[in-house]
């Protein structure tokens, strides 16, 4: 089977979750506790010591799902996401060092944009998935709807404090099928190992993509 483009990994679920990871033994847990809830793409953030292992033990668990890690700041940490088995990279922004690296290594990529300069930049790299931040909740699809006659090739995918009644108003925009957030995931809930509980949060999520 050939390999999903970025698009086709972002449009697979209506919410992407960001996971912080301090305990690569959950992850495979966790991984398979959000795709029995619907959602089938997430990103691990390099934040944490155990993120890279994490990231292993989510892939050997859910083969089936999309996941990126994200946090890539460097042309080293693109390397290290693509050595850990990632199948897609993400930053909050976008420099010629990470440019370089993602176009060398054709690494699917969802670089960070804040401004219509910035998406110009990233389109003259050839990069046209984008991710919106900070998308300050509810703000934030103003402007990806104004950039949408500007720019009608590029797909945004907005990160930064959208909680789920923001949801909504972004996926109904055509330049905009995916949206990232933390809430899938709540610390005490994973600290519990409360699979029941993410699974139910992740089919609150993967419910927003219903016709």
């Amino acid at each position: 089977m050939a390999a999903l483009t970025l698009r086709e990994m972002l449009a697979r679920s209506p919410v992407m979750p960001i996971l912080t990871l301090h305990d690569a033994q959950v992850a495979g847990d966790l991984a398979q506790a959000l795709v029995k809830g619907g959602i089938k793409v997430f990103e691990v953030v390099m934040r944490t010591p155990q993120s890279v292992a994490a990231l292993r033990a989510m892939r050997e668990a859910t083969p089936e799902a999309s996941i990126g890690m994200g946090t890539l700041l460097t042309a080293e940490d693109v390397h290290t996401a693509r050595q850990a088995g990632a199948q897609f990279g993400v930053s909050p922004g976008l420099t010629p060092e990470l440019a370089a690296a993602i176009q060398a290594t054709q690494f699917p990529f969802l670089p960070g944009v804040a401004t219509a300069s910035e998406v110009m930049q990233a389109r003259a790299w050839g990069l046209k998935e984008l991710k919106y931040f900070p998308a300050q909740g509810a703000h934030g699809a103003a402007w990806i709807k104004d950039m949408s006659g500007v720019f009608p090739d590029v797909l945004f995918c907005p990160t930064g404090g959208i909680r789920p009644p923001d949801i909504p108003a972004y996926l109904a925009l055509p330049n905009c099928c995916t949206v990232g957030g933390s809430w899938v995931v709540p610390p005490e809930r994973l600290k519990d190992r409360d699979w029941a509980g993410i699974t139910a949060l992740a089919q609150q999520a993967s419910a927003f993509g219903a016709p």
